[in-house]
């Protein structure tokens, strides 16, 4: 398989080189490093955004998680992204509008704006600080464990990771965000291609799908229904994780400013569907290989299911571009969301733009440093740990939501944010329940804030008029 390797891995390497020199500029500004220009197309904007939601914990969260919780993890995910596609629309228009009027460097200076309060966001940068750093780290500790286990004894798990980060820094360093959108470009095709032709293998080695989800009813019928072998899908768990995964383009910055560097609204729309459409054609073979893994790999660790199924089992040539294709993914999710936090800092500041750039891209550096420490702690439930991400940043959707919404957005909802935000932290630290009379906190906190938000947005509506 090393001839293979050195092949997808050249030309992979080949292809970032050629993105990061078309990607270069001499004189460029901040705004064209951190923003591309704000001039792009559908096409790339759909591949980039279609990158960076389904990532690394896609090709390896997913077929774990069909494989230990069944068939609820298609509604977790495939239905929650459709319903997020729906939301893109409606909130494109309204960002883009708003950011037309008052600017956009990220958004946090862009709430700080809106509301005309430092707070607002310094509150939206500790969030995305707080559940990105470990989104990262899922990305990272995922492929690291997987390369580990794949290639035992060649390299430890810290130097993979580091590997992956050095990368990340060359890359973001030289072409900013257009290479790093180049980027997802190449690993959306690769992700797409690879994830197929391993869940048609899967799927073929289980003897078709019929022959499949009759063995998994005889061995583990659980897996077949809700709630799931583990009681994981309960209604509320759905719902709370739908608010969450819908929440992604308010919330979660590195997609927040994807959606404002299209060139056009009508560009936004047509990315929309065709993330939907890619939504499908992703998730769907992971469900196969997932229910292979739980035909052959029903006990077995999260790290030795990944290296059988997507390696072991499948022909050399495949599962050298699985080594490759992983790789990429968790390269372009990193590289976007150290990237977004950037951003974010960036947009905070005041002061001269090269004196800003330098202050950007020394924080870049030091959010990778924490990042790769934090990797080394994390457990290996990837996509539990993603929904904790998401809805983590979810709790300060309402400012994002008033910023965009109202000329002069209601501070109130600052307090709401505060307060949920705290709260989901506490819990996550065990110091306050994270169940309220059977039902997940998150669960609670979202019909507080969605009830409470409503009323505040109404009354200051009617205020205004």
């Amino acid at each position: 398989m090393t001839g293979w390797l050195i092949v997808f891995f050249g030309l992979f390497l080949i292809s970032l080189a050629y993105a990061s020199y078309k990607s270069f500029q001499k004189n460029r500004t901040s705004d064209d490093f951190m923003l591309a220009g704000s001039n792009i197309g559908s096409i790339l904007g759909f591949l980039t955004f279609s990158a960076a939601l389904f990532s690394a914990f896609t090709f390896m969260g997913m077929p774990d998680f069909f494989r230990t919780h069944g068939v609820g993890a298609w509604i977790f995910l495939g239905l929650s992204d459709a319903l997020m596609v729906f939301f893109i629309v409606w909130f494109g228009y309204k960002l883009r509008s708003r950011a037309h009027v008052v600017g956009y460097q990220g958004v946090a200076g862009f709430v700080q704006k809106c509301y005309q309060n430092k707070y607002a966001g310094i509150l939206l940068f500790i969030s995305s600080f707080l559940f990105l750093i470990p989104y990262v780290a899922i990305q990272i500790r995922g492929i690291s464990i997987f390369l580990e286990a794949a290639f035992p004894g060649i390299l430890p798990f810290w130097a993979w990771a580091s590997l992956l980060v050095g990368i990340m820094l060359i890359y973001s360093e030289i072409g900013g965000l257009k290479a790093i959108m180049y980027s997802d470009a190449i690993q959306g095709v690769i992700l797409l291609v690879v994830i197929w032709i391993i869940g048609a293998t899967c799927l073929s080695l289980a003897g078709g799908f019929e022959s499949a989800t009759q063995r998994v009813m005889e061995m583990n019928p659980d897996l077949t229904t809700l709630p799931g072998p583990k009681g994981l899908f309960t209604t509320p768990f759905l719902i709370a994780s739908s608010i969450a995964i819908v929440m992604i383009p308010v919330t979660q910055p590195q997609f927040t400013t994807r959606l404002v560097v299209m060139k056009s609204l009508k560009s936004v729309h047509r990315m929309a569907y065709a993330v939907g459409i890619f939504a499908i054609l992703v998730i769907l073979p992971t469900a196969f290989i997932g229910l292979y893994g739980a035909i052959k790999y029903p006990d077995s660790s999260t790290s030795d299911f990944l290296a059988g199924a997507l390696m072991y089992d499948q022909a050399v040539p495949v599962a050298a571009l699985a080594v490759v294709g992983l790789f990429a993914a968790c390269l372009s999710t990193t590289n976007a969301q150290i990237f977004a936090l950037g951003t974010e800092l960036r947009s905070l500041l005041k002061g001269g733009d090269k004196r800003n750039m330098r202050i950007t891209k020394l924080s870049i550096f030091v959010f990778s440093v924490i990042v790769l420490v934090f990797s080394t702690y994390m457990s290996d439930q990837l996509v539990l740990l993603a929904r904790v991400s998401f809805a983590g940043t979810s709790m300060v959707a309402p400012v994002v939501l008033g910023a965009v919404i109202f000329k002069k957005p209601p501070k109130s909802v600052l307090i709401l944010s505060t307060f949920a935000l705290a709260y989901f932290i506490l819990s996550l630290l065990s110091w306050v329940p994270n169940h309220v009379g059977g039902f997940p906190l998150d669960f609670i906190l979202y019909g507080i804030m969605i009830i409470t938000t409503s009323a505040i947005f109404i009354t200051h509506s009617k205020k205004t008029h």
